[in-house]
């Protein structure tokens, strides 16, 4: 009873295939580089654990074959060296970075304009590796997420907030106005400056860092008794300036450029924010990290100046 309760160890299935396959014990110990009498211990410890004959032993020169028992228990076998092989490869393709899961944080306006085309380049060169997106408009939200290990990169805008962070730019993102199609602002194609939103009715983001605040970011803290709507959805904010309930004061890759209705005015004076990429400088990265870094500066330097 105690023999049968021990685990099978998988040198007895191997040593058992190999007799299967070689037809003799000499020939298995030969190719296992066992003795021949190690791999006849083993096998009879075998016997002993399933209670069965497993190889039938003619003696002479008659080859060793295998009885029902030790063909069924073969099948299983094979399957079972199988799923080990495989089970290193996945391991070796995953210290390699080829395969495995790549937590990516991302904010709206990048996921809708940059993202997608460095999504296709990454899972072409990468089909392997999973990436797993965490979406939110507050990019402290997401550094914060970065520092505790629940993401391994994110999508960053300028400036970078304190901690243990590896950071780099990727482009310019100029601020815009966006007024609906009939309005008379921005009509001749001039860009709009600053101290011309005196009086309008303003529509921006809403739920980010101050230092993104649009009356930080225009050094104009007097706009916020000006500012009508916040909305964190992009979608939303354009609608709104398409019903002429107010102008959005937005970044480029906030605007949807296909979008009827309204019209896109450049801002003069107001210097673009820097949209970036970030990583912990203390946790490992899997080399597909470093390469949808790389993707993404190479589309980012593709989308050229917006």
């Amino acid at each position: 009873m105690s023999e049968r309760a021990e685990p099978w160890e998988l040198r007895y299935l191997i040593a058992l295939s190999a007799i299967g396959r070689e037809g003799s014990f000499s020939g298995a110990a030969e190719s296992l580089g066992y003795t021949q009498s190690a791999v006849s211990q083993q096998i009879g410890r075998l016997e002993r654990l399933v209670g069965q004959r497993l190889v039938e032993r003619p003696g002479g020169p008659k080859p060793v074959t295998l009885t029902a028992a030790g063909r069924i228990l073969i099948g299983h076998t094979n399957a079972i060296v199988a799923r080990i092989a495989s089970a290193r490869a996945d391991l070796a393709a995953l210290a390699e970075g080829e395969v495995g899961v790549l937590r990516v944080g991302c904010y709206q306006s990048v996921g809708a304009r940059l993202l997608p085309r460095i999504l296709r380049e990454f899972r072409a060169a990468w089909p392997g590796v999973t990436v797993e997106l965490t979406e939110s408009e507050d990019d402290e939200e997401l550094l914060h997420l970065v520092e505790r290990g629940e993401l391994d990169l994110t999508f960053v805008v300028y400036p970078m907030m304190r901690g243990p962070f590896v950071h780099r730019e990727l482009l310019e993102d100029p601020y815009v106005l966006v007024v609906r199609e009939s309005s008379e602002l921005g009509r001749t194609g001039a860009p709009i400056r600053a101290s011309d939103l005196t009086g309008l009715s303003l529509i921006t983001y809403a739920g980010m860092r101050e230092v993104h605040s649009i009356e930080s970011r225009l050094g104009r803290p007097e706009l916020t008794e000006q500012i009508m709507f916040r909305s964190n959805d992009n979608g939303t904010i354009m609608g709104l300036v398409a019903e002429g309930l107010g102008t959005a004061v937005i970044s480029w890759l906030s605007v949807n450029p296909f979008r009827a209705g309204v019209r896109t005015v450049p801002l003069a004076g107001i210097s673009p924010r820097i949209v970036g990429i970030a990583w912990h400088r203390d946790r490992y990265r899997i080399p597909a990290a470093d390469a949808f870094v790389r993707v993404s500066q190479q589309e980012a330097a593709l989308a050229g100046p917006l």
